[in-house]
């Protein structure tokens, strides 16, 4: 199921985060756990969790960067070490080692950003819950990919992709991964997230962390 209204551009992450709410309004009550993409989508994920009364919390997932092109996503890896492979990788020729190399530094930063922002409590267990993953756009779709298929492992009751904007082949792949799939747009031409935004601050480390305490607070 996909709910497309296609209007753009955002005034910025909020007023996305709102129209993201209303498409999910069924879902309020129902205590969702509301999972946001570190870092950008953390605050739309509060918005969202606040509007529907759910939980809130991260999916930490890393982009794999292609060599030389590091805004290039040539996969993704999850917290348990899964990685999905872009269909376009082989044409990179990138090498084993360097594959492997960048796997683990990657899943290096999901490890300390794993102690930095859920210090105070450990990831809410998704099993059994209407889950929602939020993030501020898909281009590749790649992160999203791996966050979906390590929480599809998790045995969540529902799962629900919740994006402002996207990529149409990303859009139409992603929603293969869900139960539901909710997206404000999916223009044709798609360069970058950030484009369909008139204010796209990048989201710091302090602000994940004080947003997330908040919630537990």
């Amino acid at each position: 199921m996909m709910n497309i209204d296609g209007q753009l551009p955002f005034r910025d992450r909020h007023e996305a985060a709102l129209r993201l709410s209303e498409r999910l309004s069924k879902y309020g009550g129902k205590k969702p756990l509301v999972l946001a993409i570190p870092r950008g989508a953390v605050p739309m994920a509060k918005v969202i969790a606040d509007k529907l009364g759910g939980e809130l919390d991260v999916v930490l997932v890393r982009k794999l960067r292609a060599p030389y092109q590091p805004e290039l996503a040539i996969g993704s890896i999850d917290e348990s070490g899964w990685t999905y492979h872009a269909d376009y990788e082989g044409a990179l020729d990138v090498s084993q080692a360097y594959l492997e190399a960048e796997k683990q530094l990657q899943l290096d930063v999901i490890r300390s950003r794993r102690l930095q922002y859920t210090a105070v409590r450990p990831p809410i267990d998704p099993a059994g819950r209407i889950v929602i993953v939020v993030d501020d756009g898909l281009a590749t779709g790649a992160t999203m990919a791996a966050a979906l298929h390590g929480l599809r492992a998790r045995n969540p009751a529902r799962l629900i992709c919740a994006v402002p904007v996207a990529a149409p082949e990303s859009l139409h792949r992603i929603a293969k991964m869900v139960d539901e799939m909710v997206c404000l747009a999916a223009p044709k031409y798609f360069r970058a997230v950030g484009q369909f935004y008139q204010n796209f601050p990048q989201v710091t480390d302090e602000e994940v962390i004080a947003t997330l305490n908040a919630s537990c607070a």
